[in-house]
């Protein structure tokens, strides 16, 4: 071919290229807006980012808007609202249980962004956690305790799904969460069952979560058993943490509680991770010629790949999505209740629940079935397209035949491989860790500061009045960027 003449075909080929530009540009990157709007002290601004992005989310990420809606309202204060539409969110993950054979035909033929997203198993169980955590931050600790056994019939079913026993099929921290709510409420048997639980998600997925647990849990067993003459568990358990310094029920039953529960850092985000594969000598040149003038393997122009790849006819293009982790620079928050003699008590935060570990693990799990699905749908887009380039051909006669086949096969083998892309949908306005700090002081009035180690930044007030009495258990939500 000659390009330094513009021809009629030149012309077709360029407006084809503009047409799979079209296809292929960026959109406004929200989580940015949002993460923005934190850094600026403004919550309320990041929750109306979400709100006005309802029609860019689409009806194949209900799930998600009402995910990272209810993120938003809460760390807004909105703890009421915030859990209206994550009660929406949770009926949503059970409807999307059913999936029409349509939208998957509609999704191999293109990218599973065609699909409804259904949401990661730990993203299922946060719902559950974050409207607990909505209900104890108006004081409603009985509404919390429904979502405390909400999350244990959740974890019940995915461990009986899930028979791979490194996989993720228990979560400490939503375990741990429930135990603290149930002891709050004085139902130490439970709790006693939500600790054990929670040590033994906590132990059984340390290798992968690279999460040991709080050491505060290690208190709460000998605490409980104690409380309930659970003698065997007792020395079992006082064997394993000779070191342990705890306090018998009676004796914190005359104090209150205060509970840190600190949302550290950005979740992890996906990007595409492209895999060219050429079926011929001169499409392997092609692609490795190409890459070499690519900055980075995994960003890539893919409207030029698209006009480059259709021309050649021989690269079969498959999308996969590559975990980015966003990790937090801040190991630790300092929290201080000082009495109005002006004694301070500090309590400082450990990490309770790693949630890029989280989403790493999830996208391990299910890469080598995503990929199959990928190979295939490459295989029968390129075979799609490879049929219609030679029909037209025929079609076209034998002096036509191959400008019509050069056209024809940019075009349908151009689209295959604009059209590949992974499905990069999740939970980001989770954090990347939670953090958790727990203060036991007598009743009285407090003034309590919270400080993040390094240079993060919390998100709200700096400090806040608290009116403690006996037995109370208060619940401090709070946001930590960088």
């Amino acid at each position: 071919m000659r390009w330094g003449v513009a021809t009629p075909i030149s012309c077709v080929l360029f407006l084809a290229g503009l047409a799979l530009l079209t296809g292929c540009g960026p959109s406004v990157n929200r989580y940015l807006l949002i993460e923005q709007s934190l850094l600026a002290g403004n919550p309320k601004q990041a929750d109306a980012i979400v709100e006005q992005a309802e029609k860019e989310y689409g009806g194949k990420s209900r799930l998600l808007y009402g995910m990272d809606r209810g993120m938003t309202l809460q760390l807004a204060g909105h703890y009421q609202q915030s859990n209206a539409v994550l009660e929406q969110a949770e009926e949503e993950v059970e409807r999307l249980y059913t999936r029409t054979i349509r939208s998957e035909t509609v999704a191999f033929l293109s990218n599973d962004n065609a699909l409804p997203y259904e949401g990661d198993a730990y993203e299922h169980v946060m719902i559950n956690v974050l409207k607990a955590l909505n209900y104890t931050a108006q004081g409603q600790l009985q509404e919390a305790l429904v979502e405390a056994r909400r999350i244990d019939h959740r974890l019940n079913v995915l461990s009986d799904k899930v028979k791979d026993t490194n996989g993720y099929r228990n979560d400490g921290f939503a375990r741990y969460l429930s135990g603290i709510l149930y002891e709050a409420a004085g139902d130490i048997n439970n709790a006693f069952i939500a600790y054990r639980n929670a040590y033994e998600a906590y132990q059984a997925a340390r290798g992968w979560s690279r999460t040991p647990g709080p050491s505060s849990l290690r208190s709460d067993l000998l605490r409980t058993t104690a409380a309930l003459d659970l003698t065997t568990e007792f020395e079992e358990y006082r064997r394993a943490f000779p070191d342990v310094v705890w306090e018998p029920v009676s004796a914190q039953q005359q104090l209150a509680q205060v509970v840190m529960i600190s949302y550290n850092g950005r979740a992890p985000r996906k990007e595409d991770r492209y895999l060219d594969l050429p079926i011929s000598l001169d499409a392997l040149q092609l692609v490795l010629l190409n890459r070499g003038f690519s900055q980075s393997p995994h960003q890539r122009n893919r409207a030029a790949d698209s006009v480059l790849y259709g021309l050649n006819g021989r690269v079969v293009r498959v999308a996969l999505p590559r975990l980015v982790p966003q990790k937090t620079q801040v190991p630790f928050e300092d929290m201080t209740l000082t009495d109005t003699a002006g004694y301070p008590v500090t309590a400082r935060s450990e990490l309770a629940q790693n949630v890029t570990a989280l989403a790493e693990k999830s996208l391990s799990d299910r890469l080598p079935a995503i990929t199959m699905k990928a190979l295939a749908r490459a295989t029968t887009k390129f075979a799609l397209a490879e049929g219609a380039t030679r029909g037209a051909q025929q079609a076209a006669g034998k002096d036509a035949a191959p400008w019509v086949g050069l056209i024809v096969g940019l075009l349908t083998k151009g689209i295959a491989v604009a059209s590949e892309e992974a499905d990069k949908r999740s939970w980001q306005t989770l954090p990347d860790e939670i953090h958790v700090a727990r203060a036991w002081v007598p009743a009285g009035q407090y003034q309590v500061s919270i400080r993040p180690s390094g240079r993060g930044m919390a998100v709200g007030k700096e400090s806040q009045s608290l009116n403690l009495v006996p037995g109370q258990t208060t619940f401090i939500i709070q946001r930590v960027l960088q």
